[in-house]
């Protein structure tokens, strides 16, 4: 019998319920004799302002009364940095950062003291050497314990410590100052000494992120020392990328004359609101198959002397497949083609296919934001697969461009949230020796590490041996072309790529590995004169077919949020039983982690993505909720949410020991601060997390009790939930701002587990209370799904009815 489809039911079921989540525990501090340490720490403290005044530039600008230090822990023991910062004095903490010595780490944090305010720092040093708390321990211990030592701040403080190889020497290259504020005062006094007393080139445009002000310069290591000696609003300092990556495969293939056919029988929605914005190298929309779908008034570019037209191909190639999907199905089909969606062009790039550096968060926002203001009422996928693989830090900690990504998604530029898809970037692979190694090692590329943004790998079903060469990858295998997280810091970063889809394969012969037509993709040309079609590959193809898929399901549900269409294109992946044999060498959860950072949550299912069966039901909860309240001196956490499912559950319990299926995605957009402060505590990088439990056998009560009692500030790292048997568990979930997560049971034992609970932790909009963020309401979506492989058990049927008795429907099933 064929299989019947319905549409997903979209719920309204959300429950607040006050909640106070549980702090942190306490750190580990060495054991100091109080006196020797005091006075060693003193020394070395004041020795920072010998001959302070003698050492200041002479174009030193007012902001510069003062010194930089570098506070350095004892290797092995936490120390609250935060604690030597005083916003109202002006001692303003910088940069922290992190190194391993042997097995432990070392953090070092930059901090700007006035001159006129040293006095607090030592203060708070007699308090320890003299005086104890209720406790009988020595006040500041927490801070002053852990400090191993107190040095002048030179250059290379101010850079990354997997950065400073690419710090300039003689030679002048641009580099990105992050100001330590993003106040017009700050930025105008900086632009006095670097532009008009030190003359240095600068770009005219900036960003701006909470207390952060990104701008370029162009300078040697001499001209960013005098910055330091004559500014005190420095932060942190970052090489620019370069050069832009664009992928573009130049290989063509013959030409196929079936273009007139495919019109013929193409209907493409004239009244539709839905776009995907391809930002890249501009499109030919002078092309048969894509003129129908771009209008010359939807063409942008972001340099005015540029020409909107495509001269390097890879912005026309990325449209053939945002188009049609499967260009080659299309063409070879006699069907009908539906097109519920259109194109613009947002091009970046300039016709040589190279830009000079720039602050490419800023390119991204201000043509996006040309787009918004002609048209603010469309529904816009943004899709882009051009990535930066120069100067990055290969270790997934957020740049000015991925940070850009998450206001843009979070809606910092129109309070519109977007969804924002982005490839992966490319692994380069030259020998068949290097697969699957390499994809080890070849991480994400700036700026897929953005938390918000759905970043896309690939994977291939390509695999067709000839005599005198075989594919590279196995049919339904990582392609070599995909890169990963694999070796990011698993406890803080996002899982990147969240999902692969295909990119095409190589072939290896005597001589190495190559790129070929026949597997390859089949797509759109940009040489009108000459062909119609050419072959496209790697994470950019893959990156224009999730785009193509997202358009899908916001044409099927016009009332899905952005989060919710990452969110579904997620929940609908599921790992290959090849790429579970490739790189799933174990049963535990932390062999499912390693799994997730080399392809995401698997390969995505648009019929799953748009679907319900009879035996497969998704729900889909769009809600809001309040993370924070004021209380009278501080913020706290304010509610959670409790979700009491319409369940099936009479019939889970007639099935007994039937295996069943459960999956929870939860998807919402974080607000980014991403300066270079350890993103821990005060300082996180997420404005706010949100994460979800199952009640399993527990009972309202005993569920919210719990979920009070088990919820940690992100700064634990190992939080525990209920007795579930999850695929990947929280710890490994509980990274970025998507968490997916699968139980497999019996429909006996998930029959009592309808309740699903949503709760908040801490970020930073809680701990910088001055920045006046806590009050925001925030959106979340949360999908859940309940499947079986018994083709004849009917789970659909008793969720409609109970959801109709309780009007809980939001739109018609069709």
């Amino acid at each position: 019998m064929a299989n019947q489809f319905f549409s997903h039911f979209f719920l309204n079921t959300a429950e607040a319920h006050n909640y106070k989540g549980k702090g942190q525990g306490g750190s580990k501090f060495p054991q100091r004799d109080r006196l020797t340490h005091s006075r060693k720490l003193q020394k070395q403290f004041e020795n920072l302002w010998v001959n302070t005044t003698e050492s200041v530039s002479s174009v030193a600008t007012s902001s510069k009364n003062g010194v930089y230090a570098e506070f350095k822990n004892l290797p092995g023991y936490d120390i609250k940095f935060e604690s030597l910062e005083s916003r109202k004095d002006g001692i303003k903490l910088l940069n922290i950062r992190e190194q391993k010595v042997g097995e432990k780490v070392e953090r070092l944090a930059t901090v700007f003291i006035p001159k006129d305010k040293r006095n607090i720092f030592l203060n708070k040093l007699q308090k320890y050497m003299t005086e104890d708390t209720n406790t009988g321990k020595p006040k500041n211990a927490a801070l002053i314990d852990g400090i191993e030592n107190i040095n002048e701040a030179f250059l290379e403080s101010f850079w990354g410590v997997s950065e400073k190889k690419w710090i300039p020497q003689d030679e002048s290259v641009w580099c990105e100052i992050w100001l330590s504020s993003n106040s017009d005062d700050i930025y105008e006094e900086f632009l006095l000494l670097a532009r008009d007393i030190l003359r240095l080139e600068m770009k005219n445009n900036y960003i701006n992120f909470p207390e952060r002000r990104v701008l370029m310069i162009k300078a040697n290591r001499k001209n960013l020392h005098e910055l330091l000696m004559g500014n005190g609003n420095i932060a942190e300092m970052r090489r620019a990328s370069e050069a832009v990556a664009f992928f573009v495969d130049l290989e063509n293939k013959d030409q196929v004359e079936w273009s007139s056919n495919l019109v013929e029988r193409l209907n493409v929605s004239e009244d539709t609101n839905i776009f995907v914005s391809v930002i890249d190298t501009g499109v030919n929309n002078g092309h048969t198959l894509l003129s129908p779908l771009l209008n010359d008034n939807d063409c942008y570019r972001y340099n005015t002397s540029w020409s909107v037209s495509d001269e390097a191909g890879h912005g026309t190639m990325m449209s053939g497949v945002v188009a049609y999907g499967d260009l080659k199905e299309a063409l070879s089909s006699s069907d009908n083609v539906e097109i519920s969606h259109r194109i613009e062009s947002l091009k970046i790039i300039p016709d040589n296919g190279q830009n000079p550096p720039e602050l490419y968060g800023d390119i991204t926002k201000q043509i996006i934001s040309n787009a918004i203001i002609n048209y603010p009422e469309r529904q816009r996928i943004i899709c882009m697969a051009v990535t930066a693989p120069h100067y990055q830090t290969d270790d997934g900690r957020p740049s000015s461009w991925s940070a850009s990504l998450d206001e843009l998604t979070f809606g910092n530029l129109d309070e519109i949230h977007k969804i924002f898809i982005v490839s992966a970037g490319n692994n380069e692979i030259n020998k068949k020796e290097d697969y699957p190694d390499s994809n080890y090692t070849s991480v994400v590329q700036n700026p897929g590490q953005s938390w918000n943004s759905l970043t896309v790998g690939a994977y291939t079903d390509i695999h067709e041996p000839y005599e005198n060469y075989i594919p590279l990858a196995p049919k339904g295998g990582l392609s070599p072309h995909s890169t990963t997280s694999f070796s990011w810091d698993k406890n803080k970063w996002p899982i990147k790529p969240e999902v692969v889809l295909e990119g095409g394969n190589l072939i290896v012969d005597s001589f190495g590995a190559w790129t070929d037509n026949n597997h390859s993709l089949l797509t759109t040309s940009h040489r009108l004169q000459s062909e119609q079609f050419t072959t496209f590959n790697a994470t950019s193809a893959a990156t224009a077919k999730a785009s193509w898929m997202a358009a899908q399901i916001q044409s099927k549900y016009p009332q899905a949020w952005p989060e919710t269409i990452r969110g579904l294109l997620v929940h609908s992946a599921e790992w290959t039983d090849e790429l579970k044999k490739q790189f799933l060498l174990g049963n535990g959860k932390k062999h499912y982690h390693d799994l997730a950072r080399m392809c995401g949550y698997g390969v995505p299912d648009l019929d799953q993505a748009l679907f319900c069966l009879k035996n497969n039901v998704s729900m889909v909860l769009q809600s809001k909720i309040n993370p924070f309240k004021k209380n009278k001196s501080s913020i706290a956490l304010n509610e959670m949410h409790l979700h009491k499912l319409p369940w099936p559950k009479e019939v889970l319990l007639s099935l007994g020991e039937l295996d069943v299926k459960l999956r929870i995605t939860l998807s919402y957009f974080i607000e980014p601060s991403p300066g270079e402060v350890g993103w821990k505590s005060r300082y996180s990088y997420a404005s706010y997390g949100l994460r979800f439990d199952m009640n399993g056998s527990a009972t309202e009560s005993q569920f919210i009790k719990r979920i009070n009692e088990a919820a940690r500030d992100e700064e634990d790292g190992n939080t525990q939930s209920s007795n579930i048997d999850w695929t990947l568990g929280p710890n490994t979930r509980n990274k970025g701002s998507i968490h997916s997560d699968i139980w497999e049971t019996t429909a006996s034992e998930l029959a009592t587990s309808n309740m699903i609970g949503v709760y908040p932790i801490s970020g930073w909009w809680s701990k910088r209370p001055w920045l006046n963020c806590w009050d925001k309401e925030v959106r979340y979506t949360l999908i859940v799904t309940l499947s079986t492989q018994a083709s004849d058990v009917d789970l659909y049927t008793p969720i409609e009815v109970a959801t109709k008795l309780n009007s809980q429907v939001l739109i018609n099933n069709n």
